[in-house]
Order: C-alpha cells, then sequence, then structure tokens
C-alpha cells in the first residue's frame, strides 16, 4: 500500500512539474520562432489618438516630477495627449511643483489606497474627450517614440495593448535578478502568447486601452492586489485579445534590495493563489465552450509554478531521484530531462549581452532569491488584503541591455 501511495505521489508531481515546465518550453519557443512584423508609424501619419496617459502616483515624491518632465518631451503632437498624476498622499512642495508643469493634477485621498481606487477616481472626473487611456507607474518613463507606436496599433485596430516594460537600472544583484525576470516574462507569456494566437498577459503599466473599455473595466475592479489580472480576464471575457506591443518600450524601476524584492513577490503569489481560487470554474467553464484563451489567462497562468520556485523544485527533485533512486518508480533521467528542459526554457529569451555581463552574478545570488520565494509561500496570508507600496527612488535610465532586449 504505501509503495503504491509514493507511485502516486511521484507521477502526480511529476505531471504537474512537467506541465509547467512544458507549458513555459512552448511560449518560450513560439516567442524565438514565430516571428510577426513590426508596428512601424508610418511618416507623415494623420490620424492621432487622442491620449491620457494615466499616471497614479502613492508617495512617489523622489520621482514623479522627472518622470512628468519627461512626458512633456514625447514624439506626438502636444495637443493629442494630456498627462494626468493622481496625487496620492503626495507633499504639498511636490504637488507646487507639478502645478507648474503641464501636467493635470488630480488629488485623492483614501483610507485605503489601491491603485484601482486612484484610477476610478480619474474616471469619474475626466471627461470623454479621449480615444485612448495608458496606465503607467509614477516611476515609469517612455520611449520618445512610445506614443507614435501607441496610436500605430490602435489605428490598426487593436484596443488592449501591452508594451514591453524594460529595466529602467541594473545596478544591483536583486536588480539584475529582477530584470531578466522581466525579460522572460516578456518573452514567454507575452511575445510567445501572442505568438501562439493567445492573449499576451497585462503587468500593471504600460497598458494601453480605447477609453471606453477601460473605463468600463475599471468599474467592475475592486482588487487591492493584483489589479491587473482581473483587468486581462475582463479584456478577455469582452471578446478582446491583448496585443503585446514589443516595439513600444516603458522603462521601470527594478527592486534594489531583499526587504523589496519579497514585498514584491509575495504580493504577486497571493494575488495568484487568489485569483486562480477565484476564476476557477468560470476558467474549466470557459475551456469547454471553446473559450481557450480565458483558459489560458485564468486557469494556466494562475496554475503555474512561479519559475524560480520551479527552479529550486527540479533540482530538488533530481536529487532526491538520484539518492531515492531504489525506492521511485520514475528514473532519474526523467527528472533530469524536466531539469534541462526547464533551463532551455529560461535561457532561450536572455539576450547574449546579459549572459556576458550579469551570467555570474545571477547565477550567485539565484539560490538566495529561490529561498525567499519558497519562504513567502508561508507568508502569503493577508498579502492580498493590504496595499503594499514599493518605494522608487530612479529618476534616469541606466541600462547597457537596451539595444539587445528585442533581440
Amino acid at each position: 500500500m504505501l509503495g503504491i501511495l509514493v507511485t502516486v505521489i511521484e507521477f502526480v508531481f511529476f505531471s504537474y512539474v512537467g506541465g509547467c515546465i512544458i507549458y513555459n518550453l512552448c511560449l518560450s519557443l513560439a516567442g524565438r520562432i514565430i516571428r510577426r512584423k513590426p508596428v512601424r508609424p508610418v511618416p507623415g501619419e494623420t490620424a492621432y489618438a487622442r491620449v491620457a496617459i494615466l499616471v497614479p502616483a502613492y508617495k512617489e515624491d523622489e520621482v514623479i516630477l522627472s518622470v512628468a518632465d519627461s512626458y512633456a518631451r514625447l514624439d506626438y503632437p502636444a495637443d493629442r495627449y494630456e498627462v494626468i498624476v493622481i496625487a496620492d498622499s503626495l507633499q504639498p512642495a511636490t504637488l507646487h511643483k507639478l502645478s507648474q508643469t503641464s501636467v493635470r493634477v488630480l488629488e485623492v485621498s483614501f483610507q485605503q489606497s489601491t491603485k484601482a481606487k486612484a484610477l476610478n477616481a480619474a474616471f469619474e472626473r475626466l471627461d470623454d474627450v479621449y480615444d485612448l487611456g495608458l496606465i503607467c507607474d509614477a516611476d515609469n518613463m517612455l520611449e520618445n517614440d512610445f506614443l507614435l507606436k501607441v496610436n500605430k496599433a490602435f489605428q490598426d485596430g487593436e484596443y488592449a495593448i501591452q508594451a514591453q516594460r524594460v529595466a529602467k537600472n541594473l545596478d544591483t544583484p536583486f536588480a539584475i535578478l529582477d530584470a531578466a525576470n522581466e525579460i522572460i516574462a516578456n518573452h514567454m507569456y507575452r511575445k510567445g502568447a501572442n505568438a501562439l494566437g493567445l492573449s499576451a498577459s497585462v503587468i500593471g503599466s504600460g497598458m494601453a486601452f480605447h477609453w471606453p473599455l477601460i473605463k468600463s473595466m475599471m468599474q467592475e475592479i475592486q482588487a487591492i492586489g493584483g489589479f491587473d489580472k482581473v483587468l486581462q480576464q475582463l479584456v478577455i471575457a469582452k471578446g478582446h485579445s491583448i496585443f503585446y506591443l514589443e516595439e513600444a518600450r516603458i522603462y521601470d524601476e527594478k527592486v534594489e534590495n531583499q526587504e523589496a524584492f519579497q514585498h514584491q513577490r509575495r504580493r504577486w503569489l497571493s494575488a495568484q493563489f487568489v485569483y486562480l481560487g477565484k476564476y476557477w470554474s468560470k476558467g474549466w467553464a470557459a475551456l469547454f465552450r471553446g473559450q481557450v484563451d480565458y483558459f489560458n489567462m485564468t486557469i494556466c497562468q494562475n496554475l503555474m509554478i512561479p519559475r524560480m520556485i520551479l527552479v529550486a523544485a527540479t533540482t530538488l527533485l533530481c536529487v532526491l531521484s538520484l539518492l531515492l533512486q531504489p525506492y521511485l518508480s520514475i528514473q532519474p533521467i526523467w527528472w533530469i530531462t524536466l531539469f534541462v528542459l526547464n533551463c532551455i526554457s529560461l535561457l532561450v529569451p536572455i539576450p547574449a549581452l546579459f549572459y556576458r555581463r550579469y551570467l555570474w552574478t545571477a547565477l550567485i545570488n539565484l539560490p538566495k532569491a529561490m529561498l525567499i520565494m519558497i519562504g513567502l509561500l508561508f507568508r502569503l496570508k493577508g498579502a492580498n488584503k493590504k496595499f503594499i507600496h514599493t518605494k522608487h527612488t530612479k529618476t534616469g535610465i541606466n541600462n547597457p541591455l537596451l539595444d539587445a532586449v528585442n533581440k
């Protein structure tokens, strides 16, 4: 009886871990092999969407002024876009300086602040004079031709667009790991997903939507954490797909230290488990109706083992299979095969320049990050019920990988 139980547990673990790895591998290879025509603005194009750049800013006094200044220099007709800073708990001095710029400031205050509340407050106070709503974080900076590329995709019929989020900084080991994680996620769950005919997942910033669509969807969102997970399933449920606009870069500050890494990942892990449970029934029902895109977004992506934990799990399972080989049914070669396939899925998206400059730093610090992620699995209670703010300080862009992220 004990032998049968061990065999069942083995095959359950192997099937689940193997399924996660094969899923990632398919997306990774699809993103590399299947190419699409790049989105390039047409010179002299006359149809310019009117864009509202919505920037929720909660206690972001250190970065918001430089970000607002950068938005004033975008290569897009000045009368066709407006920057709206949703100011939550900013200092009076910061508000005064913002009032002297071209941005529009909407002051908000909540007993419990969330990004969804800030955005909904803005939608209530703004007139419906815009074609597109672009949601950015207070630390984000945009490539000069960002709006031109988003406008081109919109004019081509895309109503839900996720831009490529790129690291602002690579100045600490945790920032390097965070940047590598973003490169891999962009390649798999956005570029690879689109290559297979699926919607790209959104990431909370660098998201552009047709104005009536985003306004109506936000009214349905009251999430404290993981509002982007609610948003993406609403997009698909309303019959739209999410287009990954790789050519449009938005720069995002990467976490610099262990504390910030823990806070951020704890919030992400909690949201994944919460929304897996919330959409479990709806996701499976959608699959039986042939709605593969909705199933992928609500079930497959939320059911996935986080990549750092997956590396740790496959490594541990390989070691255990070698040590306990006489007592196990699955031979070590199969676990080793999964480990190799997992490594391939993670290495394919990484540009060559990263290998030359940062691979050693990433490998040295990866075990520490994996242990943190595993520890967070036991500290998720309540993480999705309170707003966890990540402080930002970077006012410039210092990323040597910028010429390689699209290769």
